[in-house]
C-alpha cells in the first residue's frame, strides 16, 4: 500500500505539491509566531542580565522601572551601598524614544543612565570604548544603525558614539543607547527651555519665594527647578554568599522602597507585560491550526473522491478496509511532511527579516512537527470515512 500511496501521488503530482507549499507556508507563519513570543521572552531576559543586577529598588509601590514608571531621588545610593549583603549599587534610568542623526534620520531606542564601570553598563562590545566622559558619548547597540564616530540626537543635545555592543535590548526589543547618568537625567527630567522661562516668570511672580526680605530665596528655589536628582532605580549587585531576599527584605524596611530580586522581574516581566501579547499569539497559533487542517482535509477529501472508482476496485478484490484507511492516512502524513519541511525552511530564511527578534527553538521545531502530523492525521479521517462507505459493486456499475 506504500507504493499504492506513492503512485497515486506521482498521479497528481501538481496538486500535491502546490498544496505542500501552501501548507508549509501556513506552517512558516505558525512556526514564526512561535518563535516572536520566544523572542520576546528572550529580550525580557536580555534586558535583566544585561542590567548585571541582581536587586531593584524603585519608587514604593511600583513595578518599575520597566513595567512602570518609577522616580527615586539619585542620593539613596548611598545609604543603599552601606547595607549588609551590598556589594555595588548605582543610579540608571531607562527613557525610551526617538533618536535622530544627521539627515534626519530616525530609530526608537531605550536611553538608558550609567554611572560608568557600575552595574548597568553594557558586559561588551563589538568596536569601541566604554563610557569616560561625564558628558556628550554613548555606547549604542548595534540594532540602531549607528556606526563609531557618528552623533545622535538626543533632546536637544548632541552624542559622540564611542561604542558598539549588541544584543542590548528593551523588554519591548527596541535596541538600547547607553549614556552617562547626569545627560540622561536632563532627557529625562528637564523641561524644554521654553518651559523653563515660563516657570521661572510664575516663580518670580509668587510672593512666597519672592520676598523682599529673604535674598538668595528665589535664586534657591529657580535653581532647584533647573536641576534633576531623581533616577528610575537603583541596580544592586550583592557580596558573595548572600541571598537576595535576605538582602532585600532590610532595604524594604528601611530605605522604603519597593526592592525586586531577579525572580519578581521576571515574573513582571514575562508573566503580567507581554501576556496579553502572549495570549493574542496563542490566538492565531490556533487559527493558523484550524486553517491547516482544513486545508489538508480539503485536499485529501477531493484526492479521495476523484477515485472512488479505483476504491471500489480494491474493495471487490478483497483489499481490507484497514489497508484502504492506510493509504489515505499516508498520503495525508506525507503532506504534512512537505508542509513541515517547507515550513521549516521558510521560517529560518525569513526570521532574521523580521523587525522584532524571532527565536526558533529545536523543541519547538519538534513539538511542530508532532502537532503538523497529528492535524493531518485528523483530517484525513473524513476522506477515510467517504473510502470506506464505496459500495464495492459500483466498480462494475
Amino acid at each position: 500500500m506504500i507504493s499504492l500511496a506513492g503512485r497515486d501521488i506521482l498521479h497528481g503530482w501538481g496538486k500535491f505539491a502546490l498544496t505542500g507549499l501552501g501548507l508549509g507556508l501556513l506552517i512558516g507563519v505558525t512556526l514564526s509566531m512561535a518563535g516572536i513570543y520566544r523572542g520576546m521572552v528572550d529580550d525580557a531576559q536580555a534586558l535583566l542580565s544585561n542590567s548585571g543586577a541582581d536587586l531593584w529598588l524603585v519608587q514604593k509601590d511600583t513595578q518599575g522601572p520597566y513595567a512602570e514608571a518609577s522616580s527615586i531621588k539619585d542620593d539613596v545610593v548611598r545609604s543603599v551601598r552601606g547595607m549588609p549583603g551590598v556589594g555595588r549599587a548605582a543610579n540608571v534610568t531607562y527613557l525610551t524614544q526617538q533618536v535622530q542623526k544627521a539627515g534626519g534620520f530616525e530609530v526608537r531606542v531605550m536611553v538608558v543612565g550609567i554611572e560608568p564601570g557600575q552595574p548597568g553598563e553594557p558586559g561588551y562590545l563589538l568596536a569601541g570604548r566604554h563610557l569616560t566622559r561625564s558628558h556628550y558619548e554613548a555606547v549604542v547597540d548595534v540594532k540602531t544603525g549607528f556606526r563609531l564616530g557618528e552623533d545622535l540626537i538626543v533632546r536637544r543635545h548632541s552624542y559622540k558614539v564611542v561604542g558598539v555592543t549588541q544584543r542590548m535590548v528593551s523588554s519591548g526589543g527596541d535596541p538600547m543607547v547607553f549614556m552617562p547618568l547626569k545627560d540622561a537625567q536632563e532627557a529625562q527630567f528637564l523641561k524644554d527651555n521654553d518651559a523653563i522661562v515660563n516657570e521661572r516668570a510664575r516663580t518670580s511672580a509668587n510672593p512666597a519665594f519672592n520676598r523682599p526680605g529673604v535674598p538668595g530665596l528665589l535664586d534657591a528655589v529657580l535653581g532647584l527647578q533647573a536641576s534633576s536628582h531623581n533616577v528610575n532605580a537603583v541596580l544592586v549587585q550583592l557580596q558573595p554568599g548572600w541571598l537576595p531576599d535576605a538582602v532585600a527584605e532590610p532595604l524594604k524596611r528601611w530605605k522604603h522602597v519597593q526592592v525586586f530580586t531577579r525572580a519578581d522581574m521576571e515574573d513582571i516581566l514575562v508573566a503580567k507585560l507581554i501576556a496579553n501579547s502572549a495570549r493574542q499569539i496563542g490566538m492565531f497559533l490556533a487559527i493558523l491550526s484550524v486553517v491547516s487542517a482544513a486545508i489538508v482535509a480539503f485536499i485529501i477529501y477531493t484526492m479521495t473522491l476523484g477515485k472512488l472508482r479505483e476504491i471500489a476496485v480494491l474493495k471487490l478484490i478483497g483489499t481490507r478496509n484497514r489497508t484502504i484507511a492506510g493509504m489515505i492516512l499516508q498520503q495525508a502524513l506525507g503532506l504534512g511532511l512537505i508542509g513541515f519541511v517547507v515550513g521549516k525552511v521558510a521560517a529560518t530564511a525569513w526570521a532574521p527579516v523580521f523587525p522584532k527578534y524571532v527565536l526558533l527553538l529545536p523543541q519547538d521545531a519538534v513539538i511542530g512537527l508532532f502537532a503538523t502530523m497529528l492535524i493531518c492525521a485528523l483530517a484525513s479521517t473524513l476522506a477515510i470515512r467517504v473510502a470506506l462507505l464505496v459500495d464495492p459493486a459500483a466498480a462494475i456499475g
